[in-house]
C-alpha cells in the first residue's frame, strides 16, 4: 500500500518559513544590545560646604575632697582547741573459711560417631540440549 504524502509535505515548508520569519524580528530588535551602551553624562556638583561648629565650653568639674583610708583594727589569731587522740581499733580475726568439697560428675556413656551424609553427584557424560532446534540435512 502507498503512503500518502499530500498534508505532511505541506506542513515542513510552511514551519520552516513561519520559524524564519519570526526570527529575523527578534535579531534586529537585539542587535542593540551587543552594542556598548552611551550612558548619559552627568553635570558635576560643586561640593556642599558644612559650617562650622560654635565651640562649646564645658563648665568646671566640681572638687570634691580626698577622703582619708580607714584603718582596719588587727584582729588576733584564733587558737583552734587540739584533737584528742581516738586510740586504735584492733581488726578482728575472721575465722578460716571451711574448705568445700566438689561432687564427682557420674561419667557418662560414650556417645556413637557420627557418619557425614554424602551428596550425589551427576554423572559427567550429560548431554546439554542446545535451544536451537538441530539442522535437518533432508529438504522438504
Amino acid at each position: 500500500m502507498a503512503h500518502l504524502h499530500g498534508p505532511s509535505s505541506i506542513l515542513l515548508p510552511l514551519l520552516v518559513i513561519t520559524l524564519s520569519l519570526m526570527s529575523g524580528k527578534e535579531i534586529v530588535a537585539s542587535r542593540h544590545l551587543l552594542e556598548e551602551p552611551t550612558l548619559p553624562k552627568v553635570p558635576e556638583l560643586p561640593k556642599p560646604e558644612l559650617p562650622t561648629l560654635p565651640k562649646v565650653e564645658l563648665p568646671p568639674l566640681p572638687h570634691f575632697p580626698t577622703i582619708p583610708e580607714p584603718k582596719l583594727p588587727t584582729l588576733p589569731k584564733p587558737e583552734l582547741p587540739t584533737v584528742p587522740q581516738v586510740p586504735a581499733l584492733e581488726k578482728p580475726e575472721l575465722l578460716p573459711l571451711p574448705k568445700l568439697e566438689t561432687p564427682k560428675l557420674p561419667e557418662l556413656p560414650p556417645l556413637p560417631k557420627l557418619t557425614m551424609p554424602t551428596f550425589p553427584t551427576l554423572p559427567k557424560d550429560i548431554p546439554f540440549p542446545s535451544l536451537s532446534p538441530p539442522h535437518s540435512t533432508t529438504t522438504p
